[in-house]
């Protein structure tokens, strides 16, 4: 179906998490070379664009999201040269590359913050961060009782007494948005991805970058999840952010067609508008829709706001299932819904975990998806039905939030395992030997190769879907919910209606002409944990 929106409203985009992705030099961990091998796989799902996680010059402490220099390829992943011939080749296959921009923090490693240790209290160079006195007898105490997404404070101490603000680990400084060289930097790194064929960005914790000058405690409250936040929360959510936002925009639209993403954890869509406002972000990512538990009534509840509230604002929603940072769908959906998956994660009962039962409502929540109005990111591996790596030997696990929750929560290495490409071989394809995350042994029979051609797998799953999405959905925004039968959840899309049977029991199909369902149809009958997408 041909559209005469921009591509971005109804886009399919493939996220790569680069150094799980693929590995082209057999170091075990993956890189541009590999990535350069598999475009033509990507190519195949059918995607319009390519997001790839940070593979700027970093420690990799938190996985690449400690940047180090910007305008640099780390050396693990290859050269700036690598990088712009990847994005001219995926350019020539049809593909846009959306690239992740880091701009809450940087590394303890980049220049600006190094200068920042070599300057005196009060130095010019300690303005690009937030440099505070500490509190208490001689100032041993944090300058706030601020609480770290990954678990501890947010203040460290340097030599000379002074403390450094990190909403995240100690090598992650936060940076000071209220200073003019910051806010400079960042326009011309911006300027600097889209002169090299770069079409948008994926910007990493939107809601975090302005923080309350005054400096206030928040109380004592538990660990956020994300860093919700509001107008007059300290750090999360302040409503100057968005004047930084609007310079990033002004850049961003002298590039035809480029486009901002917002990371944005916010507590409620009535904040969330506010990120795809005309003059700011294209697209907001709707994470309640992705944390939803696998029922109709919470599903339901998610898109019902999420469709008016994006319309609203002259956007459409952008539904994602997963990401690098989200227990993967297969073990989410396969778990109890009243569990909450992180904390199942380090030492839950295993046998609460139903691999079959989760793969189907995986299948489900894909067709769900892809039939909703508006753009679907898809993470690397969600098409192949991988499951979270849950037993991933604690000697292997490379997350903070590990060692910053005091061993009390796994973190998020288990859903960035290398994924399989053959069903054979030391590493099932993904480098010549070995990875740098251990994979399970039985991956084989989700690979690539052991999927390919086979009708009822999840990787042709995810093709048809695609394709039938473009040839029938795509040019249109429109969506309209209907009844169609007990225990089920349904609307209409120009001339798709699409069913999700969420009951415990088989249902009478509505009728129509069965383009797709994501399990095998019993008798004309949609089996529980089943989407059909219909011809009306």
């Amino acid at each position: 179906m041909s559209s005469s929106h921009p591509w971005w409203r109804h886009a399919v985009v493939y996220q790569v998490y680069l150094r799980s992705f693929s590995d082209g030099d057999g170091d075990g961990t993956g890189d541009i070379a590999g990535l350069r091998l598999r475009l033509p796989y990507i190519r195949s799902l059918g995607v319009d664009a390519i997001w790839i996680n940070p593979w700027y010059v970093s420690p990799l402490n938190d996985g690449g999201y400690d940047v180090a220099d910007y305008r640099r390829i780390d050396p693990r992943f290859g050269t700036l040269e690598d990088a712009i011939g990847l994005i001219e080749e995926a350019s020539g296959l049809g593909l846009r590359v959306l690239l992740d921009l880091v701009p809450n923090h940087t590394s303890t490693d980049h220049v600006w913050f190094q200068e920042a240790l070599a300057s005196a209290p009060g130095g010019k160079a300690r303005a690009r961060y937030h440099f505070r006195p500490g509190r208490g007898p001689g100032g041993a105490e944090p300058p706030t009782d601020w609480i770290s997404v990954f678990g501890g404070r947010t203040w460290s101490r340097v030599g000379d007494g002074e403390w450094y603000l990190h909403l995240f680990d100690s090598t992650q400084p936060d940076l000071n948005w209220a200073h003019p060289e910051v806010r400079a930097e960042f326009l011309d790194i911006i300027r600097f991805w889209l002169e090299r064929g770069a079409s948008g960005f994926r910007v990493d914790v939107a809601n975090g970058l302005e923080k309350d000058p005054s400096y206030p405690d928040v109380g004592a409250v538990d660990k956020p999840k994300g860093i919700p936040g509001g107008d007059l929360h300290p750090y999360s959510d302040r409503d100057p952010l968005h004047e930084i936002v609007r310079e990033w925009r002004s850049v961003v639209d002298e590039y035809p067609e480029a486009i901002l993403v917002a990371e944005a954890w916010v507590e409620n869509w009535d904040r969330l508008a506010r990120y795809l406002r005309p003059d700011e972000y294209h697209q907001a990512f709707n994470f309640e829709f992705m944390e939803a538990p696998w029922t109709e009534e919470a599903m339901k509840s998610a898109i019902s706001i999420a469709v008016p509230a994006s319309a609203a604002m002259g956007a459409v929603p952008t539904w994602v299932l997963s990401n690098h940072d989200i227990v993967r769908q297969v073990t989410r959906y396969g778990l109890p819904q009243t569990l909450d998956a992180r904390d199942w994660l380090l030492d839950g009962d295993r046998e609460l975990f139903d691999p079959g039962l989760g793969l189907r409502r995986a299948k489900a929540a894909a067709l769900l998806m892809l039939g909703l109005p508006g753009s679907a990111y898809i993470y690397q591996g969600e098409e192949l039905g991988l499951p979270e790596v849950h037993d991933l030997p604690l000697e292997f696990l490379d997350d903070p939030t590990y060692t910053r929750s005091e061993q009390t929560m796994k973190g998020r290495d288990g859903c960035r395992v290398p994924i399989p490409w053959t069903a054979e071989g030391g590493s099932f394809g993904f480098g010549t030997d070995g990875s740098w995350l251990p994979q399970p042994a039985d991956w084989g029979g989700l690979s690539v190769e052991s999927q390919e051609g086979v009708p009822d797998s999840m990787l042709e799953l995810y093709r048809t879907a695609i394709r039938l999405r473009d040839q029938h959905l795509a040019g249109s925004e429109s969506f309209e919910w209907v009844e169609a039968c007990v225990g089920c959840l349904a609307f209409q899309r120009e001339s798709v209606l699409v069913v999700v049977n969420f009951g415990p029991e088989s249902t009478v199909m509505p009728e129509g002409e069965i383009l797709l369902a994501s399990s095998r149809l019993v008798e004309d009958r949609l089996p529980p944990d089943t989407t059909a997408w219909l011809g009306v």
